[in-house]
């Protein structure tokens, strides 16, 4: 990937500030449609996790573990068969439709995609208000945040090309994801805990890197006035760094999470 600054001076001074102004509107725009993909997420996943729990007995059909209750429509999402649903939609609607979505419709359809994404995250992640008490999951999404944005604020301002880090985090994202189908399985508490930290080093890197890659690909298909593109970048961009957030705040919640 080549720098910013490289894809940059291939410009002339006019058309050099104008980009620049582009840039800073769109990554602007990156940030603004991944924060309102949060803020679905979470009210989501806040909502649906009140509508699967309740206090009166006679009402439960399922008791969890820490004695928290669930209703009928706890029961059927956390614990038949259509949990894989909930869990798996997301990866294919990630590995199977955003690229189609991309390719083939309008700016406006693909950020209503994104959003539609955002608010079924919300029901994957829904169940989390129910191991996790309320108190950490913010402490948690806050630090989160903190962390987020000084990475992301990092890829952006360095001078120092990040691209050679993005084929070893792939590589990683990859490895995690087969550590974690292994330890579906084994249910190893240690494991866990080592794929958390190992996860959260490869995805705290992927935030720099994805900010950086960001930032240059706006350069570059700006400066050959690519405008479709441009148009449906800002949803795109704000996906990756969306999914980069997500998982920063799933893997630190295994570390500063306490459970109800």
């Amino acid at each position: 990937m080549a720098q910013f600054e490289t894809l940059r001076s291939g410009v002339s001074g006019a058309r050099a500030a104008e980009i620049d102004t582009g840039l800073r509107a769109h990554m602007n725009k990156v940030y603004g449609t991944m924060s309102i993909g949060m803020l679905i997420t979470a009210a989501a996943a806040w909502a649906i996790s009140t509508l699967t729990v309740t206090s009166d007995p006679s009402q439960a059909v399922v008791q969890l573990g820490n004695g928290t209750m669930l209703n009928s429509f706890g029961a059927l999402i956390y614990t038949t068969p259509l949990r894989w649903v909930v869990m798996l939609a997301p990866l294919a609607f990630l590995f199977l439709g955003w690229g189609a979505l991309m390719r083939r419709a309008n700016a406006a359809t693909v950020q209503l995609g994104f959003f539609a994404f955002a608010s079924f995250m919300g029901l994957s992640l829904s169940s989390v208000f129910l191991v996790f008490t309320s108190f950490s999951i913010v402490q948690t999404f806050l630090v989160t945040a903190i962390a987020f944005a000084g990475l992301s604020l990092w890829g952006y301002t360095t001078k120092k090309d990040l691209s050679g880090m993005g084929t070893f985090l792939v590589m990683g994202v990859i490895g995690l994801l087969v550590a974690m189908v292994i330890n579906m399985f084994l249910q190893s508490g240690p494991m866990m805990m080592a794929i958390s930290a190992i996860g959260l080093l490869i995805f705290a890197g992927l935030t720099a890197y994805d900010t950086q890659r960001l930032k240059s690909e706006y350069v570059a298909h700006a400066a050959h006035g690519d405008q479709e593109w441009l148009d449906k970048a800002a949803s795109d961009g704000a996906l990756s760094l969306y999914i980069n957030f997500l998982n920063m705040f799933q893997f630190l919640l295994m570390f500063m999470g306490q459970q109800e």
